[in-house]
């Protein structure tokens, strides 16, 4: 007997052997038939949706759960355009904290203030608080005098800016944060990604240097699902740092690992293990995203996370140990860095299959598009970086090379898949709203950035299912809905393929065959 029959559905399956149904059972929480496989079947509960328009669930295969649940929850600058202002607001926050207690403040942005706080600036309102203003891009921020006298002295700084390894080291001072606040954050975050029709997600990164909150921080997923409290799919990436030289025996090829030999697709439906997160640059916000040649109207061109050769070993050594590798690299640089080392690794050790992820691939100049194709490695792009940045990212590019931004249908020309994403909260998480984007290349000001990226809707669809589920390898579970697939669905106001997404809305999201969010359609 089934345990739910839906009827009278518009459903969009993504599957090539039947694109489209109007009824689906559900046994266990999986698809088990469409159509006429489940007609006349008994099913504990019938439910007629009247002409729902029912996707599979979206996957965002790039978000930070804690961050993004943590930053709902803490004193923002977001809302202010002038030093003066962000400065009232920090005075402020730190009233609340006891003297000695870090204030952390979140929405910072020195484009829109004109220059940079400075240390000088917090100490005239920290009051004897340690203060971490966090940049948006979370590849910097900006310190009070105390905490620079905290760090070693070698740190390197601007006026109390810290970028890359630098702020890196304050995370590491600031922590650990308590596991009850990290599960608090990832239930908060986890319920907003269902709110967007989002049913399963890859937190992109625990455990080591910009993307840590504690060095039990994968103990806070795991309470987060004994209590009930993860409301969604989640594969954990986690910090290439975290690998270290191990005695396997000679024959198993790894020199590094994590703990036990853990690796990528350890764990189950819920919660498991996703790739190696390695960093080899920063990000255009902060002007650290590394490039070939200089940001326009500046002598910088960014810079690499560390040394090419120390590098090039983690990605190596991960790959040899049998991790999937996702490799953050934004600017043109670091997608040399990225590509040569995975070549390097597939040539030295071939491992076919391994689905290696360079994320954000932010710059991609013409000649590096063959590279993604020739190597099996898949961009994961951020399609709302340019519809919330993209006016500053073309101007600092300059004409040339902002028609290689965040690239689209150059890559689905190649025939390299196109995965989709958001890294919350950088900006907005909403797929409905980074498919519109890819549709027409349009910021949030009017601007279109390199419309010739721009791919169709059935293109801009799959880069948050079928594709950004392929990703993650889980195609065989989610993106399409196919008998045996996990009954994640997305219940729409419309369908994105016909109606420009940005209209479309949610109504329910389910997970499992049970709603979740929305509407209580069943």
């Amino acid at each position: 007997m089934l345990d739910l029959l839906l009827v009278g559905g518009r459903f969009t399956t993504l599957d090539p052997a039947r694109p489209t149904a109007s009824a689906l059972g559900v046994w266990r929480g999986r698809v088990v038939g469409l159509d006429e496989a489940v007609a006349g079947l008994p099913a504990r509960r019938v439910v007629d949706l009247r002409g729902a328009v029912v996707l599979p669930g979206f996957v965002d295969p790039h978000v930070h759960l804690a961050w993004a649940g943590l930053a709902a929850d803490t004193a923002s600058v977001a809302a202010e355009d002038s030093v003066a202002g962000v400065l009232a607001a920090v005075a402020a926050a730190a009233r609340q904290r006891p003297v000695g207690e870090w204030v952390d403040v979140v929405g910072y942005d020195q484009r829109r203030l004109g220059r940079h706080v400075t240390a000088a600036d917090l100490d005239t309102v920290a009051a004897g608080r340690r203060v971490n203003l966090v940049h948006d891009s979370g590849h910097a921020c900006v310190v009070d005098s105390g905490v620079l006298a905290a760090l070693p002295a070698d740190v390197p700084h601007r006026d109390g800016l810290l970028v890359e390894a630098g702020a890196a080291l304050v995370r590491e001072l600031r922590q650990p944060y308590p596991l009850a606040e990290l599960v608090a954050a990832v239930e908060r975050a986890g319920r907003q990604c269902l709110a967007e029709g989002v049913t399963a997600v890859a937190e992109a990164g625990i455990g080591g240097g910009l993307i840590r909150h504690s060095p039990v921080e994968l103990a806070a997923y795991q309470r987060a699902q004994e209590q009930g409290r993860l409301p969604l799919r989640v594969r954990l990436m986690v910090a290439g740092a975290l690998l270290r030289p191990v005695a396997a025996h000679g024959t198993d090829d790894t020199p590094r690992a994590m703990d036990l030999g853990l690796r990528t697709g350890f764990g189950g439906d819920r919660l498991s293990l996703g790739a190696l997160k390695v960093f080899t640059d920063g990000g255009m916000m902060a002007r650290t995203a590394a490039l070939t040649e200089p940001y326009a109207g500046s002598d910088s061109a960014g810079e690499l996370y560390a040394d090419p050769d120390e590098l090039r070993s983690v990605i190596v050594d991960g790959h040899r140990a049998g991790w999937q590798l996702a490799v953050h690299a934004i600017g043109d640089r670091a997608v040399d860095v990225a590509l040569d080392a995975i070549e390097a690794a597939q040539t030295a050790h071939p491992r076919p299959r391994a689905r290696h992820r360079v994320e954000h691939a932010g710059l991609v100049r013409p000649d590096q598009l063959p590279r993604f194709a020739t190597l099996g490695v898949t961009p994961v792009v951020q399609p709302t970086f340019l519809w919330s940045f993209g006016d500053d990212y073309a101007e600092v590019m300059g004409p040339e090379r902002a028609q290689w931004l965040y690239r689209g249908q150059s890559f689905v020309d190649e025939g390299v898949r196109l995965v989709g994403s958001s890294d919350r909260p950088v900006t907005v998480g909403a797929p409905l709203r980074a498919m519109q984007f890819m549709l027409d290349r349009t910021s949030h000001r009017g601007t279109r950035i390199a419309p010739a990226e721009a791919v169709s809707p059935a293109t801009a669809v799959h880069a948050y299912t079928t594709e950004a589920a392929w990703s993650c390898h889980w195609e065989d579970e989610l993106g399409s809905l196919t008998p045996g697939s996990h009954a994640d669905l997305a219940v729409l106001t419309a369908d994105p393929h016909v109606v420009p997404p940005a209209s479309v809305g949610v109504r329910a999201t389910v997970v499992a065959g049970e709603v979740v969010w929305g509407e209580e359609l069943f």
